[in-house]
């Protein structure tokens, strides 16, 4: 059975060290959230990310805007929350298919850009927060990646593009074949798309990022496993406002 990669625990560990930290700056921050529409798996993570807040002691706040706000209306929106008396700033994705997402989150101003989707030049310490939950984990659990070869299903913003590119920069081997792969990584997030056990080679390390995994069956097979919920979920609230802590000069060391 596959050791389980407890997200859970390790981030409330960086939470409650968060928010240590922040008391000890003294500092008063402030998060932002937009959300379009009534998407409700959407508004579970932002009560995520306002619990996480409310534990640390950073302010949130969100804003919330119809479905079918106009494209010009809703940068006009974007421009005056990047203006106001905040800290960082959460484009809740996915946005409605009429709006120009890339010309949404290129509004976020960079220091104030907590998820890293901005495209803009942000400090090198700042990275997407799935993926840093991510090597956190294997930081904790004191897995390797040099040399490994890994498979990333699906190369969405949020989580495949990102961890991809960045795990090609450090030495992985990324491949498309994830029965060859000592690391699957897996960011599809659709209904009906299952990953299961025979799908992954003996003894990988799976890290399901979308609930996009069949547990049971994996669990089996793998040598570790991230759980849904409790895995990369957690960890990426956290890494999010670590990001928050970085961006506003609070040491994170």
């Amino acid at each position: 059975m596959a050791i389980i990669l407890d997200g859970k625990k390790l981030s409330e560990e960086i939470l409650e060290d968060i928010g240590r930290k922040i008391e000890k700056s003294g500092k008063k921050l402030k998060l932002v959230a937009v959300l379009m529409g009534e998407d409700p798996q959407s508004k579970i993570f932002l009560r995520q990310k306002e619990k996480a807040c409310n534990f640390v002691g950073v302010d949130f706040q969100l804003f919330q805007f119809p479905e079918d706000i106009s494209q010009e209306v809703l940068e006009e929106k974007i421009k005056e929350i990047g203006d106001q008396d905040n800290n960082g700033i959460i484009i809740q994705l996915p946005l409605p298919k009429h709006i120009d997402t890339e010309k949404i989150l290129d509004l976020i101003p960079a220091e104030k850009d907590v998820d890293a989707l901005s495209g803009k030049e942000i400090s090198p310490t700042i990275l997407s927060p799935v993926l840093a939950g991510i090597l956190e984990l294997f930081k904790e659990y004191k897995i390797k990646i040099d040399g490994k070869k890994v498979a990333v299903v699906g190369r969405g913003r949020l989580v495949g593009k990102p961890v991809a590119d960045w795990l090609e920069k450090h030495g992985a081997d990324i491949i498309e074949d994830t029965k060859e792969a000592d690391i699957l990584i897996s960011g599809v997030g659709k209904p009906g798309f299952v990953i299961k056990g025979d799908a992954i080679k003996k003894g990988a390390i799976v890290v399901d990022a979308a609930g996009d995994v069949d547990q049971k069956s994996v669990a089996k097979k793998a040598g570790y496993l991230t759980p849904t919920p409790g895995g990369v979920g957690p960890m990426t609230v956290a890494m999010l406002l670590k990001n928050l802590l970085i961006l506003n000069s609070v040491s994170v060391s």
